[in-house]
């Protein structure tokens, strides 16, 4: 996959919420530029289809962690042991992270992480990541045919033209979609790697990880904040 826009080495934080909520405001010129235009290929479905995030599958924002658990663990067919619990200090917040082997079909081995609020201690977002971490035999090819599969799958979906950005590069990698519905949840999904420089003065990248977000409230999300002068 290539891009000539210059983009800085590096590989992305796969469970830092407040990472990704800014990765998207790093393309917000661009953004600009391109609004009114929605990505080729989206604009035939979107008269008729109309996007809804309300969490990932069986777990919906807003559910306790019991709630989630109980979900997931019919869903996937899992014993109590098989979900771990991983706490953000910064944050406050607490993610219960489970496995999952083919989530995409023939996609490899997944983690998917449901992350309950600092204030509500209810879900608040959705994570997903694939790379070797997940699945040792997984593949920049591999990875790079997720990120295709799933970017058109959003872009039939109906999200709010306004509000959707594709192909863009981030910090890390190349922000494949991202979109809101009338509720402004969002999803967004990036494809991270390093890059080096290729023919014709291109920038290539090199797919190491992938990773999806379904976010209940990417303005004020529920995490902790110091409050106003504390410090």
């Amino acid at each position: 996959m290539r891009t000539d826009d210059g983009v800085s080495r590096g590989v992305l934080a796969s469970a830092a919420l407040v990472l990704m909520l800014a990765l998207p405001q790093q393309a917000a010129a661009q953004v600009k530029r391109d609004a009114g235009s929605p990505p080729a290929g989206a604009s035939g479905v979107m008269a008729t289809a109309q996007a809804k995030v309300d969490g990932f599958r069986a777990a919906k924002f807003g559910m306790t962690e019991a709630q989630v658990k109980a979900a997931v663990m019919k869903e996937f067919n899992l014993k109590a042991d098989a979900i771990r619990e991983q706490p953000n200090p910064g944050e406050r917040t607490k993610a219960m992270v489970v496995k999952v082997p083919d989530l995409l079909p023939g996609g490899g081995g997944a983690e998917v992480s449901y992350i309950f609020g600092y204030q509500s201690k209810k879900l608040i977002q959705v994570s997903i990541s694939w790379s070797k971490a997940t699945d040792d035999k997984m593949t920049p090819e591999q990875l790079f045919s997720n990120s295709s599969v799933l970017r058109a799958h959003f872009l039939g979906e109906g999200f709010k033209p306004e509000s959707i950005a594709s192909n863009m590069p981030v910090s890390g990698g190349i922000l494949m979609f991202r979109g809101s519905d009338a509720q402004d949840h969002s999803v967004i999904l990036i494809l991270q790697g390093t890059m080096a420089q290729g023919a014709n003065n291109q920038r290539v990248l090199t797919p190491t990880g992938l990773l999806l977000f379904y976010v209940e409230d990417a303005k004020t999300p529920d995490v902790y904040r110091l409050p106003r002068g504390s410090f």
